[in-house]
């Protein structure tokens, strides 16, 4: 359940737990391989005025490939999150506030989940962190041992 409506908080917090696919249109655009579906947990709930504050938790695993090595990586992804969402018009300049239409009647948690859990994904991905990557030379795997471009240096 990630839309709800504001009059369902009227009566208090609301659970949001629910799963987006990796193909849900939230996800499109992104310079992010889901390897399955986004795992969402949470609670939304009216703070003050016109805003919602919704704390959660996303769980995501992504595919790449290693940086160093080029050896196909599955990371896991978890964020959590304490999200603001508001009407109010001043707000909309708070990078850390996600506006919402003054007439609007649901707040949809997409947006969020997929701004956080590309904030959350690493910038590179790499298979461990001792990677060590690909002679320069011949492109061997140096993970698997020193290649023979190493060998003919020690041997002259």
């Amino acid at each position: 359940m990630l839309r709800v409506e504001i009059r369902d908080l009227a009566r208090g917090p609301v659970v949001t737990d629910g799963e987006l696919e990796f193909d849900d249109p939230a996800f499109e655009g992104l310079d992010l391989q889901l390897a399955g579906p986004v795992s969402i947990r949470g609670r939304l709930q009216a703070t003050h005025g016109e805003e919602f504050l919704w704390r959660g938790a996303i769980r995501a695993t992504i595919r790449g490939e290693c940086r160093r090595c080029l050896t196909e990586v599955r990371l896991p992804v978890e964020a959590e999150v304490d999200v603001l969402f508001s009407t109010d018009p001043d707000a909309a300049d708070d990078p850390s506030v996600y506006p919402m239409p003054a007439a609007a009647t649901e707040v949809d948690l997409a947006p969020a989940v997929r701004e956080e859990l590309v904030l959350a994904a690493p910038t590179y991905v790499l298979c461990r962190d001792g990677c060590a990557g690909l002679c320069p030379k011949c492109g061997a795997d140096l993970n698997a041992g020193p290649c023979a471009c190493a060998r003919s240096a020690e041997q002259a």
